[in-house]
């Protein structure tokens, strides 16, 4: 005898005939075969799937043997089939029909519906009329009501192993597609829901405990999922009546909180699935005493036990009128409750690990952009795919000594938690060099010998920028990375012609900078190689692409205005199709406004006694040009200060400049590399007190490091009243 595969998922135990399609919701369409007369004994009982609106089949005048596959019975049988051995219901291999990915959320409660019939790839195949016309088997039964089509016997679960078998594998492999939590909770319900029992309900632990960590506190159990066979119409039985699961109906609570030593306690520790009977106590504690569910043998508690822990319970029920559960079944409820609880420990793990991912790259790349003077920036950053959450591309913008502002994006070979973790030590690496005020390809110099200490093979491209507002030029040094595109006013785009030098990591080479200039009003593109290249065309292809959509853009807005920002990197990040999601994505851009001459005030001072006073009366008669008398007092007081400090130290001429901008910026350097430090002047002390007051007047303040010594600077409100 050669038995045939049969897909489980749409399968009624204990029919006979050959497989039938099954939908993607584990439901089957009746498939109605007719016996073969030739041979006694056998006959064809498919279960079927409704219709909406729709009659169903009548009973098969010809009576249903009841097994599947069955042989002729011996002489003196009586005609009864005789069944083999039962096997193990274990990991037996079963063929299944197609199976519907959802990962979609799932609601708290969901119904059966489908008045399609079976699917093909994908895709509702119509039910052929003469097969709702064809009479069904009696005994057979309505899938989607779960009340028997003809004969008293009503349902048979499970009458031969091997429906049991190809059950457990295919409900089985449905659990394990799911890769977070509701897709595994569904997959559990859409499996055993009609094929097992008429309704369920899944209770989890909250909050799931993750990995080994030693959950404190009470057990509380929420209700997760419930999912049951909705009431329906049959044509011979009638309205089919449903389980009732409606929580405010029924008084079922959504938390549970398992009592230490409880009947609820017991049944959960004892792992094994158990009957009503046998959980009479548990079952009011876990569902609420005003909920009631079918006695006896036809509910199944099974405790879902992870890999350390159990971690929830999962309730099957049949309605009344239904056969009961029978002891096997409680073999079969404890299969699907050991692989739903595993699956749901991995899904737990997967999604700290996902937790894990973005919090990383969260933190690997820079929370808000600064706001320099005289440059107004943008960013974006797109992961390669939800499977690799961290990559290491990267982007920067650091505020430099002198209103300049440094433009930094580079891509670390690969995407893992390898390359995230060397890029956020890159990343780091350059803001530590741009506070040197080193020259663009000196950054790049260190940058290297910097991915040369971390190991031989990490390798990474980088662009590196310095924007000066004031003389509207760029700096500019490649490290085998894309060409940067500046978008002009007038709507041209432009690819930089800059060298492309060798990749970070490789040792040994030379970098080279050249400087540009950047236009008042132009938009510099820097980007990674994740925008402009896929599997689909290389990357000079998609640089063409990039500046062409990028003209197309700035037609959009006229000649004489720039197109804003934000929507210039989603009108970027359009370009991209379907297949073109291969790498990460790291997108800065920077609009260039530039500080007017006229804005600027710039002298030098000899490190002499009288340099003070004359940085009173340079700065006084600036301020009178500008419109800005009433901030002469504050800042004469602070221009003072801070030039007597220069002057103490320099050696060399100081430099003095004022910058008006939205707010009023004054900056002196000195060529004396140490930084000065605020702190708390003595009684006794003659100085030390001109930061003091530098930091109680000015609005922001601050000093750094050139490689020709220092820049001391401070900021006041345009608006800021006098001291008083």
């Amino acid at each position: 005898m050669t038995e045939h595969p049969l897909p489980s998922e749409g399968r009624q135990y204990g029919t006979a005939g050959p497989p039938a399609p099954v939908d993607p919701r584990g439901a089957l369409l009746r498939a109605q075969a007719s016996p073969d007369p030739s041979v006694p004994g056998t006959a064809s009982a498919m279960p079927s799937q409704p219709r909406s609106g729709g009659a169903r089949g009548g009973a098969d005048p010809e009576p249903a043997s009841g097994a599947e596959h069955a042989q002729p019975s011996p002489e003196g049988s009586g005609g009864q089939v005789r069944s083999g051995p039962r096997p193990d219901p274990g990991g037996l291999p079963a063929e299944e029909g197609p199976a519907r990915h959802d990962g979609a959320r799932a609601e708290p409660q969901t119904t059966r519906s489908d008045p399609e019939g079976p699917t093909e790839h994908g895709e509702s195949v119509p039910r052929d009329p003469k097969d709702a016309a064809a009479p069904g088997p009696p005994g057979g039964v309505e899938r989607r009501g779960g009340a028997p089509s003809g004969g008293p016997a009503g349902v048979t679960h499970m009458r031969r192993d091997g429906d049991r078998l190809r059950f457990v594998g295919a409900a089985t492999r449905r659990i394990a597609r799911g890769l977070d939590l509701d897709e595994i909770v569904m997959g559990l319900c859409r499996a055993t829901v009609p094929t097992f029992s008429d309704a369920i309900l899944v209770y989890l632990r909250d909050p799931l405990p993750v990995g080994d960590e030693r959950p404190t506190g009470p057990v509380v159990l929420r209700l997760r999922r419930t999912d049951r066979i909705p009431e329906d119409r049959d044509t011979e039985a009638g309205t089919l009546p449903a389980i009732q699961l409606d929580l405010e109906a029924t008084g079922t609570t959504e938390l549970c909180t398992v009592r230490p030593g409880g009947a609820l306690a017991e049944v959960l520790r004892g792992v094994r699935p158990v009957f009503a009977d046998a959980a009479q106590d548990a079952l009011p504690e876990l569902l609420g005493e005003a909920r009631t569910v079918p006695n006896g043998r036809h509910t199944i508690l099974a405790p879902l036990r992870g890999r350390r822990r159990v971690i929830g319970a999962a309730i099957f029920l049949r309605r009344p009128d239904r056969p009961a559960f029978d002891s096997e079944d409680l073999l079969v409820a404890a299969q699907l409750a050991t692989h739903s609880a595993l699956g749901i420990d991995k899904a737990v793990l997967y999604g700290r690990e996902a937790y894990i991912a973005d919090e990383l790259q969260r933190t690997m790349l820079p929370e808000t952009l600064p706001r320099p003077t005289g440059v107004r920036l943008a960013s974006r950053y797109l992961p390669a795919a939800e499977t690799a959450r961290v990559g290491g591309d990267w982007y920067d913008a650091i505020p430099l000594p002198g209103s300049r502002v440094a433009l930094v994006v580079g891509d670390v070979m690969g995407h893992s938690m390898t390359s995230a973790a060397i890029m956020g030590q890159l990343r780091t690496t350059a803001q530590t060099l741009a506070g040197l005020d080193l020259p663009p390809q000196e950054v790049l110099h260190h940058l290297d010998e910097q991915a040369q200490r971390l190991g031989h093979d990490r390798m990474a491209t980088c662009l590196y920028a310095v924007y000066d507002p004031v003389s509207h030029r760029i700096t500019i040094a490649n490290a085998g990375h894309p060409p940067p595109v500046l978008l002009h006013l007038g709507g041209k785009a432009e690819v930089l012609r800059v060298p492309a030098g060798a990749p970070i990591g490789v040792g040994g080479v030379d970098f080279e900078a050249v400087e540009l200039d950047a236009p008042a009003g132009a938009t510099l593109l820097l980007y990674t190689d994740g925008l402009v290249e896929s599997r689909l065309r290389d990357v000079v292809a998609g640089i063409e692409q990039l500046r062409a959509r990028l003209e197309a853009t700035a037609q959009l807005t006229g000649p004489d205005h720039a197109p804003p920002l934000e929507a210039l990197c989603d009108e970027v990040l359009d370009m991209l199709g379907p297949g073109d999601r291969d790498d990460d994505i790291a997108l800065l851009a920077a609009r260039f406004d530039g500080i007017a001459p006229s804005d600027v005030a710039y002298w030098f001072l000899e490190p002499e006694d009288r340099a003070p006073s004359r940085a009173r009366r340079l700065a006084r008669g600036a301020l009178k040009r500008w419109g800005l008398e009433d901030l002469s007092d504050s800042v004469e007081l602070l221009v003072s200060e801070v030039v007597t400090n220069a002057v103490r130290y320099a050696s060399r001429p100081v430099t003095l400049r004022l910058l008006r901008t939205d707010v009023l910026r004054c900056e002196v350097g000195d060529d004396v590399p140490q930084l000065p430090r605020l702190r708390q002047a003595r009684a006794t002390d003659e100085g030390g007190r001109g930061l003091y007051l530098v930091n109680k007047l000015a609005r922001r303040w601050g000093a750094t490091r050139l490689s020709t010594g220092k820049v001391v600077w401070f900021e006041l409100a345009r608006n800021q009243s006098p001291p008083g």
